[in-house]
C-alpha cells in the first residue's frame, strides 16, 4: 500500500552499533541488509534521505584515547571518524545492491572513495532521489556524530532528525533499572532539559532546539519502523518545541 510521507527531507542518524549484532563488533551482513531494505522503502515513498552513521562498531575515538597513553586524544578521534567512513562504504554497497542510488560524502577529504561534503552538491543529490551518506562527522575531533547529524540536518534544511536506536524512545528513567519508567510519545525541548533526559548529546540537542528542528527517537530494529516513522505514525518519542509531555 502506498505511503504518504509526513516529511520531504529527512536526516537519519544511525549508530555504529546498528551495523553489528548485539554485543558484537565489526559489520554484520544481515544487519546491513536489514537497514538497506528499510531505506529502500523510504526512498520509494519519495523521501529525500541523508544518513549520518557512527563508527562505534569499528572504533570509538573517545574510549580509545582514554585507554591509551601512546595515542593522543585528537588522533584517536580521527581514527573514530575513519571508522564511520568504513561503515558508510559498506552501507553504500548494500544500498546499491538493492537498487538504491547512493553517494558517500566525507568531511575528511578522500576523493578515491568518497566525495567531499559540499552542501549544494549534497542537496542536488537528494533532489535527484539519491541517498547521501555523510561520513567522518564534521571533520574535526571532539565532535560527536549526534552533533554532526544536527549540524548537517540544519545545513541541508531537513524537516526532522530521526535518531534510530535499539530502544522504543525516550523514557522518564532507565527502564532496565526502574520498572515504573514510562515512555514519552512526545515531549518539548524544555521538558527534556528540566528532566535531564538523554535524547542526544547536549551540543546536538541545543542545535536542534535553537532552530526548532524536531527530533524523533525510535526503534529501527522493528522491521518497517523507519518507513512508519517517515509516514508520521505515532511511534517512538517526538521532541519538538510545541506541546506538553505525553506518555504511551
Amino acid at each position: 500500500m502506498p505511503v504518504t510521507p509526513a516529511y520531504k527531507r529527512v536526516l537519519l542518524k544511525l549508530s555504529g552499533e546498528s551495523f553489528c549484532r548485539e554485543n558484537e563488533s565489526g559489520i554484520s551482513m544481515s544487519e546491513l541488509t536489514s537497514i538497506a531494505t528499510q531505506v529502500k522503502e523510504v526512498v520509494e515513498a519519495g523521501v529525500q534521505l541523508a544518513i549520518v552513521n557512527g563508527g562505534g562498531n569499528i572504533l570509538r575515538g573517545k574510549q580509545f584515547s582514554e585507554s591509551s597513553e601512546t595515542i593522543i586524544p585528537s588522533t584517536a578521534h580521527y581514527m573514530g571518524m575513519l571508522g564511520t567512513v568504513i561503515n558508510a562504504l559498506a552501507l553504500q554497497d548494500a544500498l546499491e545492491s538493492v537498487g538504491v542510488a547512493t553517494r558517500v560524502q566525507s568531511a575528511i577529504r578522500m576523493e578515491g572513495v568518497a566525495e567531499p561534503f559540499i552542501r549544494r552538491r549534497c542537496i542536488r543529490h537528494l533532489e535527484k532521489g539519491r541517498v547521501v551518506i555523510l561520513a567522518a562527522g564534521t571533520g574535526s575531533p571532539f565532535v560527536t556524530t549526534d552533533t554532526a547529524a544536527a549540524l548537517r540536518a540544519r545545513e541541508i534544511d531537513a524537516d526532522v532528525v530521526m535518531k534510530a536506536t535499539k530502544v522504543d524512545g525516550v523514557y522518564s528513567d532507565d527502564p532496565e533499572k526502574n520498572p515504573h519508567a514510562v515512555r514519552y510519545t512526545q515531549i518539548s525541548y524544555n521538558e527534556v532539559i528540566e528532566q535531564n533526559l538523554q535524547v542526544m548529546d547536549a551540543q546536538a540537542f541545543h542545535h536542534c532546539m535553537e532552530h526548532q528542528l524536531p527530533i524523533l527517537v525510535f526503534n529501527y530494529k522493528k522491521v518497517g519502523n523507519i518507513l512508519r516513522a517517515i509516514a508520521g505514525e505515532t511511534l517512538g518519542t517526538r521532541v519538538s518545541a510545541e506541546g506538553k509531555a505525553t506518555t504511551s
